[in-house]
Order: structure tokens, then C-alpha cells, then sequence
């Protein structure tokens, strides 16, 4: 079997002919033959090269409204004949088939249909059938042929023909082949996934845009993520992203989501929140949230929802950090913030993220639904005799977006929209207090008039009563502990303004 093989015949049809123009005509000065279909044959042509018709090769007329042009043993055998079985060659002769060396072919675009909110009928008729059998025949047969999946690959396969004509490598080919089965499998799960319509009966994920990271969450673990960063930021400033600024990055992303209509900045660290303040102007609530913890500030990631002007950039310039991200940045600012040349500074842009997580665990996959519940006013009961405050239910609600974004057990403490102090990862709710009653007192915090507000529930009265004693008398919990009632009995006995949500937010 040779290593090497010439091109001598081309099946060409492609939906996207972006590109196309440079292979044909390197293919031609190499004496490539070309065969294809409707549009494609058209596009050929009018570049001035020869091509025949498949419907010539086959006998058969392009049928059903497009559905089978393609579909014929004259094109799939041409395909998937063996060069170095002389059964097969002798039964390509016999049927008259030619070799088919080179097959381009793409896909219809599914989930672009699907994205657009086409209807159904238009969806099914995006499912290629051609096409994707064509692709799976032609990487099947790597040995003898090359396949050229989709327009991503347009230009490896041109530098391998500029280089060396119309000769291609087994390790080449397999390397194709490799691509088309990612093509067609992305394809398939994405055709699965519309049709499963969320029950998931099956877990399927297909991702493409690998990015190779300089190593994962340790220097001795491999990392690489795969996404298009590019769809959610333009990085306009920095070292390359890593494995730990992406945790944190999507953290800050899902944190100061929540705070949509306020300005507000954030710092986080090792994916929690350690500072984060809303204030009507941007400056004053970067202070804000960096007197919440200066300390832990130090190398973290900051983000806002504002852009970001000078007055803000020079007060945040004097901070080590690693990540700063905002929805864009005053000329001045940036003139200030790139002064050191590892910040990363990413613009983000709009984008959706998806509605499902999932994360490996044991032999298998962990699936749920997006945590996308954020509590207003109408969904708190009060369940003490003493009603909070309309400044301390606005700190009520302020609290609970930081503390559905932070590690469980936590438990978080604010004031005045600005974080006091949050206890977050702890094994118990009791440490977790004890650990934010420390942190703020040791920033000089007066906790009286705060707010405090749980993740989860509160089994044992312990935890407001902590509270009570460092004067926070308003308290946001989720309530649906069996012991309800004696923690109530306490909040009415000590004058505590309590409101429960009945929505847990655990994050581990």
C-alpha cells in the first residue's frame, strides 16, 4: 500500500463556497478531474474549469425537492473501493466507477436553522442525509481518500496542495478523517439534541474550538477548553487565559449577572465573591467593594456591568490583579490599565450562555438546569412579627445574589448594598457566620443595621442568634427546615426582621 496518493478525481458540493476558489484552481493546474452537483457544478464553471454532472455519472436526475443526488453505488463506490484489493478493482471496472479520490463535501446548516426559530418542517429538512454519508464514506477510506469535512479544513488542505501538488499522506488523510468524524458527530448530537427537546433521554455533547491552555488546574494536569471565547470577549490586553482564570471568569460572569439595572463592581477570588458594591457612580462603588476585603483582593479578578472610565481605572491601576472584565472601557482608562502587560482586560459582549450544566463525576455525567431563579420582593414571605425595612430589604436581596453565587455552606453579610463580609466553603452554617463576623470586624466594619442572609436553611435558631448579638436584625433565608418555628420563635422574641424565600441556592 502506497504512503503517498495522487488526486486524480474530485467530488465537490458544498453549501459554503467561501474559500473554494483557491483549491479548484490549484486542484486544475494539477490536472485534477471534477465531479459535482447543482450549484457547486455551476460555481466550478464559472471559474473555467470542466466538471461533470453526478446526474451524468449516475443516469439519475437530482430527485424529491434535492433529498438524492448524490445517493447512488456509482458515487459510493467510486468512494469506497479498496486500490489495493483487486476484487474491488475489478468490480469498479466491471460496473464502470470511477476512483473518486477527493471528496469536499459540507453540511447544511442545522443549527443555524434551529437558531433562527424556523419551523419545524424547515429544521427536518436541514438534516442532511447526502452529504453526511458521503463524509462518512470518504473518512472511512482514508487509506486512498482525502476528505475535506467542512470549510474550517479549507485551509490545511490548501497548504498541503500548495506545497505539494495533488499528493497527499496516509498520516495526512487520517488526519482528515479524524475532523470528519467531529463534524459528523457534532452534527448528529445536535440533531439529537432538537429532537430530544430537553427530556434528556440521552446525554450528548459535541464541542468544538479546542484552545489548548498552558496546563489545567495544577502545572502537572493537561487543560483545554473547548468553546468560543471569541463569542463572549474580545481580549484586548494580557497574558493567555488560563484553566483557573476561566473558573474565575465564569464565576464574575455569573456574579454581576445579578445585578443587572445597578452599577455595581465585584472582586472575586478563587471563584467567590470578596468584594462587590452598588453604587450610582462607578468609582464610589469600586471603593466600595474593595474595602469589603483589600486583602483577598490582591490577585483576583475584577468585573463591573459599567463601562469603565478614567477615574475608576486610575484607582484600580494601583492593585495587583489578574482579570479585569466590562462591557467596555474609556480610551483614558485603557491608556492607564495596560501599563501592565500580563492584566488581561476582555470586553464582554453579548452572548447566551447555555441552559444546561454538566460535570464529570464517578463513571458517568452530572446534568441539571442552570440556577436562573433570582428573588424580587414578591417572593418573600415574612415569617416574623417584626417587618424588615424597605433599606434593609433592599440589602435582604442585595445579600441573597451573592450568596447563590458562593461556595456552600455560606453566608453572607451586607450593608447598605456593599459586602460586609461572607464565610463561604465551610462544612458548617455556624463556622461559616463565625468566619464573616470575623472578617468584618477585623476591616473595621459596624455590623449594626446589617443584613444577613443563608444559602440553605437554618436546622437550629444558633445561627440568628450569632447574628442577633453583633446587631443584624434582618435575616433572608430560604426556609423548609423541620425546626422552623423555633428559629421564628426566636426572631420574635429578640425583635429579628426575618423573610424566607423557599428557594435553596447550594454551589459546590
Amino acid at each position: 500500500m502506497s504512503e503517498s496518493k495522487r488526486i486524480k478525481t474530485a467530488l465537490v458540493s458544498v453549501y459554503h463556497k467561501d474559500g473554494l476558489d483557491a483549491i479548484i484552481r490549484r486542484l486544475a493546474e494539477e490536472g485534477v478531474e471534477f465531479l459535482s452537483t447543482g450549484g457547486t457544478r455551476h460555481f466550478i464553471e464559472s471559474l473555467g474549469y470542466p466538471c461533470h454532472a453526478v446526474e451524468d455519472l449516475t443516469g439519475y436526475p437530482s430527485i424529491l425537492g434535492g433529498r438524492v443526488k448524490t445517493l447512488h453505488p456509482k458515487v459510493f463506490g467510486g468512494i469506497l473501493c479498496r486500490r489495493e484489493l483487486e476484487e474491488d478493482r475489478q468490480q469498479v471496472t466491471q460496473y464502470e466507477i470511477p476512483e473518486i479520490d477527493l471528496v469536499i463535501v459540507d453540511l447544511y446548516p442545522f443549527e443555524d436553522t434551529v437558531a433562527s426559530g424556523a419551523d419545524a418542517q424547515s429544521i427536518i429538512e436541514k438534516i442532511d442525509i447526502g452529504g453526511i454519508s458521503l463524509i462518512r464514506a470518504a473518512a472511512k477510506n482514508f487509506n486512498d481518500v482525502v476528505i475535506v469535512a467542512s470549510k474550517a479544513q479549507y485551509k490545511p488542505f490548501l497548504d498541503i496542495i500548495t506545497e505539494n501538488g495533488a499528493v497527499t499522506t496516509r498520516e495526512e488523510r487520517r488526519w482528515f478523517a479524524k475532523e470528519a468524524f467531529a463534524v459528523s458527530s457534532h452534527y448528529d448530537s445536535a440533531i439529537f439534541g432538537w429532537f430530544d427537546g430537553g427530556e434528556d433521554s440521552a446525554f450528548r455533547c459535541a464541542a468544538e474550538e479546542p484552545k489548548v491552555l498552558r496546563y489545567g488546574e495544577n502545572p502537572h494536569q493537561k487543560g483545554v477548553f473547548f468553546g468560543d471565547l471569541n463569542k463572549m470577549f474580545d481580549q484586548i490586553h494580557g497574558k493567555e487565559i488560563s484553566y483557573n482564570n476561566l473558573l474565575d471568569i465564569n464565576a464574575a460572569v455569573d456574579l454581576i449577572d445579578e445585578f443587572k439595572g445597578e452599577t455595581t463592581f465585584a472582586i472575586l477570588k478563587h471563584n467567590n465573591a470578596c468584594g462587590l458594591a452598588s453604587r450610582p457612580v462607578l468609582v464610589d462603588a469600586w471603593r466600595a467593594a474593595l474595602a469589603g476585603d483589600p486583602v483577598s483582593a490582591f490577585g483576583g479578578v475584577l468585573v463591573t456591568n459599567t463601562v469603565v472610565d478614567r477615574a475608576t481605572a486610575e484607582e484600580i491601576n494601583g492593585l495587583f490583579f489578574e482579570v479585569i472584565i466590562a462591557p467596555d472601557y474609556d480610551v483614558d482608562a485603557l491608556q492607564i490599565l495596560t501599563q501592565k502587560k500580563n492584566r488581561i482586560i476582555l470586553v464582554r459582549k453579548e452572548a447566551e450562555t447555555p441552559k444546561k450544566q454538566f460535570r464529570s463525576l464517578l463513571n458517568g455525567v452530572l446534568v441539571q438546569d442552570r440556577d436562573l431563579k433570582t428573588e424580587t420582593r414578591d417572593d418573600l414571605k415574612q415569617v416574623s412579627e417584626k417587618a424588615p425595612s424597605d433599606a434593609e430589604i433592599d440589602d435582604m436581596l442585595f445579600a441573597n445574589k451573592i450568596v447563590k453565587q458562593s461556595k456552600s455552606n455560606a453566608i453572607v453579610l451586607a450593608k447598605g448594598k456593599q459586602l460586609v463580609a461572607s464565610g463561604v466553603g465551610q462544612t458548617s452554617r455556624v463556622d461559616a457566620l463565625k468566619q464573616a463576623i470575623e472578617k468584618a470586624k477585623s476591616f473595621g466594619f459596624d455590623l449594626n443595621g446589617a443584613v444577613m442572609t443563608s444559602d440553605a436553611f437554618f436546622p437550629f435558631p444558633d445561627c440568628v442568634e450569632l447574628a442577633d448579638k453583633e446587631g443584624i436584625k434582618a435575616v433572608i433565608q430560604p426556609g423548609g427546615s423541620v425546626k422552623d418555628e423555633l428559629t421564628f420563635q426566636y426572631c420574635n422574641e429578640h425583635g429579628v426582621a426575618m423573610v424566607i424565600t423557599g428557594v435553596r441556592h447550594f454551589k459546590h
